[in-house]
């Protein structure tokens, strides 16, 4: 009776650990599987991201942030560029509050409304481009400024254009 007793748990113990065993290798194998996947995904996302980068310098090329002759230019003229930028651009945005007609803006808005700046862009120490709109028709503007020594900023309109309107 011993001696079957410790069959029994012997097979008993046998199958216990074929099954831990083959349990383990399953779940071992899906482990693998997944680490392969994320693997993957790492080098694809790292591929993803280098690509972007490469958009990103190639869109933010013509931009006065990544322009070091154009920031040399106002820090040489003891400019903050760090604050001058943002200033440049309120101006810019406060011509949107004078009265009447936008004094850069070289087109008639339509029913009542203003011509505004929307989005305005930095080109260099010299240039910016801006887009404008008063709902129904938008254009952009090419502009020429000049900062002064004592912190005005001049804009001159050197190009404009208007998008047709189907």
């Amino acid at each position: 009776m011993k001696q079957r007793l410790f069959m029994y748990l012997f097979v008993f113990t046998l199958l216990l650990v074929v099954f831990q065993y083959v349990n383990s290798k399953r779940i071992f194998e899906d482990l693998n599987t997944k680490l392969e996947k994320h693997k993957a995904l790492n080098i694809t996302y790292k591929d993803s991201i280098a690509d972007l980068q490469n958009v990103l310098a190639n869109r933010s090329h013509f931009g006065i942030e990544g322009n070091e002759d154009a920031l040399t230019y106002f820090e040489n003229d003891g400019h903050n560029v760090t604050e001058l930028i943002p200033y440049i651009k309120d101006e810019l945005y406060r011509l949107n509050e004078t009265d009447g007609e936008h004094p850069l803006i070289p087109y008639a808005s339509s029913g009542g409304r203003r011509m505004l700046m929307n989005t305005v862009k930095i080109l260099n120490h010299k240039w910016i481009i801006a887009d404008f709109s008063d709902g129904d028709y938008w254009g952009e503007v090419f502009l020429t400024y000049q900062v002064s020594t004592d912190g005005t900023v001049v804009f001159n309109l050197a190009e404009s254009f208007l998008y047709p309107f189907d």
